[in-house]
Parts: structure tokens; sequence; C-alpha cells
């Protein structure tokens, strides 16, 4: 799915999601502005739920909010049954004040602070997924200091190779995460872990990679996990009551490009969890997995207006837009690829290859390498789908840009979640003057 599953033309060929015109949100909102569509924001979530609850039913969903953490979309996710994983303590403040119990939230990271640890401990968090020895460390003193035991996972890089960008695989040989179980470390880990009286070792994590398509090897992970489980549960006679091969199902984002539908993965996963228990004589644990891109990516559209339109006979033609890599720097990062929608009129004429650029000071800044559209004319809105995980997550004020509003719509209303930053804010932190 590309598009918000309410997404629609009205009789003059505009956009409209949620029940509500492009023109109309453009016109109250201002540009750029980010529209997620709640229909689908629940839609997904259900989709997720639902479709692990079937192939696995000891399984629970997190979304991992890392893709965008906005209070009002993690409320709306947790009433559909989604907890939550975060990555640090400013999503852990985030999260608990989006009113997520902190024992339904999973605090990850490779390098987590000293401080951010306290804070998880003192939240009471649901578990912390252990990185590596320094964290062990830390927690040993912590725990000890605190009186206070605190249930863990630990992170095991399976050394499982995936097709994605080099930089979004997390679990390959040569990864900055995780306990390398070839190596020996990840069951050195696993010896501390039990020796420490604070400690409660939970079970195993792991995580592949983002965009992912191929079932199969997060059925190739899993198998991977029980075997090392069943290794430390003869060695140390610890049993995992939770399993997590994490999330990073991919989406489509332009015409044509596949999906990986939460069904099959579903299926693959929970058929090798089983099978890989029942070989190595372990109980079954929960099933957890962590879902973000998948959730919220499809739900969202960003709106832009269309400036400068720039002819270079024979080159290009370059139609700028006032967005670009402050808002959504994944092209300009890692190459990825959209693909754009007239928003305010209907597509008629003849298309042409047009490249859409962003406004900031980089000649990197494209949102769009190469995209076919009908002629397009200073002023046009410009909608480009599947804008919902990472853009806003990686935005940055470069240039002192503005991040922009972001719009919840449902059955033709419209409401603002997030205002548009002002100059004052942009300047809010500095001091001295």
């Amino acid at each position: 799915m590309l598009w918000p599953v309410t997404t629609e033309r009205d009789g003059g060929g505009g956009l409209r999601v949620g029940g509500v015109a492009a023109r109309e949100l453009a016109e109250r909102f201002g540009t750029p502005v980010y529209v997620f569509d709640e229909a689908t924001l629940r839609s997904r979530a259900r989709a997720a739920v639902d479709a692990f609850a079937c192939a696995y039913p000891r399984s629970r969903v997190r979304y991992a909010g890392k893709a965008l953490l906005s209070m009002p979309i993690v409320h709306i996710l947790h009433e559909e049954r989604l907890g939550l994983d975060v990555v640090s303590g400013g999503e852990l403040y985030a999260g608990l004040r989006a009113g997520i119990p902190a024992g339904e939230i999973t605090f990850h990271g490779n390098n987590k602070s000293e401080q951010e640890l306290r804070e998880a401990i003192a939240a009471g968090i649901g578990q912390i997924a252990v990185d590596n020895h320094f964290e062990l460390t830390s927690l040993a003193h912590l725990t000890a200091e605190l009186s206070t035991t605190v249930p863990v996972l630990l992170r095991l890089n399976p050394g499982v190779d995936v097709h994605t960008h080099d930089k979004i695989k997390t679990g390959v040989i040569d990864s900055k995460f995780g306990f390398p179980i070839w190596s020996g470390d990840a069951a050195s880990a696993v010896a501390r872990t039990v020796a420490i009286p604070g400690l409660d070792l939970v079970g195993y994590h792991a995580h592949l990679g983002s965009q992912l398509f191929d079932a199969e090897t997060m059925r190739v992970a899993v198998e991977i996990m029980v075997e090392f489980a069943a290794r430390m549960r003869d060695r140390h006679g610890v049993t995992p009551r939770e399993l997590s091969p994490g999330g990073g199902f991919g989406i489509a984002y332009t015409e044509g490009e596949p999906e990986a539908m939460f069904d099959e993965w579903a299926n693959a996963v929970g058929s090798a969890l089983t099978e890989a228990c029942e070989r190595c004589r372990l109980p079954l644990p929960e099933l957890v997995v962590e879902p973000g891109r998948s959730i919220v990516g499809p739900a969202a559209i960003a709106l832009y207006r269309v400036g400068a339109i720039k002819d270079i006979p024979g080159v290009r033609r370059y139609v700028a837009v006032d967005g670009g890599m402050a808002d959504n720097i994944r092209p300009s990062l890692y190459g990825a690829r959209y693909t754009a929608a007239i928003a305010n009129r209907a597509e008629r004429g003849p298309r042409q290859h047009v490249t859409i650029a962003g406004k900031f000071c980089e000649s990197g800044d494209i949102l769009i390498d190469e995209v076919d559209l009908p002629t397009l004319v200073s002023g046009d809105l410009l909608a480009v789908p599947a804008a919902g995980a990472y853009c806003l997550a990686m935005a940055s004020n470069y240039n002192h840009a503005l991040r922009p509003a972001v719009v919840l719509v449902k059955d033709g209303g419209a409401r603002l979640i997030r205002r548009r930053e002002t100059y004052d804010d942009l300047i809010a932190t500095e001091v001295n003057l």
C-alpha cells in the first residue's frame, strides 16, 4: 500500500485524505505539512496484532518508536494494543507522557548513558535490551546501588545478512549492535548476566535491519537464536521467557515496489519459533515483534508547495519545493526513493521527467531524483506518499529551517498534533547573548 487507505480524488481532481482536501490542509496549516490518516494507522496496527496472534497466540507487538515518536500517534497505537520500544531517554520520556505503561516498554540502544538507565529503572521499564559488556557493567553497579532487580534481554547478533541498504543492516557480522553469537561473546554475556544478582535474564533479542522483504531471513535468525538459547539452558539453566526477532518489515515507496505482508511474516516467524523450540526441547516463549516503519510509513503524506522551476535544456527540469532535506533527509542520506502526485488539481496532460529539489543549500538536497508528472507550475501542491516513518524523526533545523506542522485527519476533520516551529523556537536554547 503506497497511499493512506482513505486517499481519493474529489470531483475537481484534487487529492483528499481522511475526507479532507489537500488544498484545505495547505491553506489552513501551511506547507510543508505532514498529514497522518488515523484510519490507516489503526488498520495497520490491527493487521499486525491480528496476524501475529493468529500465527503464534503468545505474541505481542511493540511499536518501534524511532520511526516516529509522536505522542498522539503512539497513544492511538496503544489503543490498538501495541506496546512501545524506545532507544533513548527522550523517547522513553515521550512514551511515558503518551500514557504507555512502563511495563509495556522495551529500552534499546547500543550506548545508553547511566542517566538513561537510571530513568528506565526508576520508571519500572518492562525490559532493557542489553547491547554490550559496558552496559552489563553499568547495570551491575546500578542494580547493586539501588537494591533492585531489572528484567533484561540480551541483544544477539546472529550474523544473518539481508538484502537492504548497508546503512540499515544491523544483524550482519560487521555491526555495532549486539553480542555476536559466533565469536562466543554472546555466551560470555549470558554467563555474566546470570551471575549479576540484580539482573533477570528474560530472554533474547535480535534485529536484522530495516526494509526487509524476505521473511526467510527472519526464520533463519529465529532458528539461530533458539539454538543458542538451548545451549545456554544446558550450560546455565536459564530458559528464555521471551524471544524477539525485532522488526524491519519493508514498505513500498514507489509504484510497483513490494511490501512485506504481516500475515506472511507472522506465519514464517511463528512456525520457525514453534519448530525450533520443539527440536531443541524448549518451552515456547512469548514472541515479541517490533514494527515501526510498516505501521506509520504508509499512514502519512507530505504536502509541499512548488516554487522555482529551472530548465537546463537537454539535461533536466528542476522543480523546487518549500521543504527538502531538513524535513526528509532519507534521499540525501542513503538514496531513498519516493514518488509524488499533484494534490491541488487533476493530473491531466502530457507527463514529463522532472527532479523534485529541496530549498536547502546543498546540491544533494534532492527529494526525488526523477519522477513523471504532468506539467507543474509555481503554486502547485505536491503530495509525497509513504512519508510517515523516519522523515520527521530525522528532521533537523538545517539552514534554520522550521520543522513542519503535523496534522491528523479522520472522517472529514483535521486536528493539529504538532505545530509548526517558530523563529523563537530556533533560538530558545541559546544562552549568554
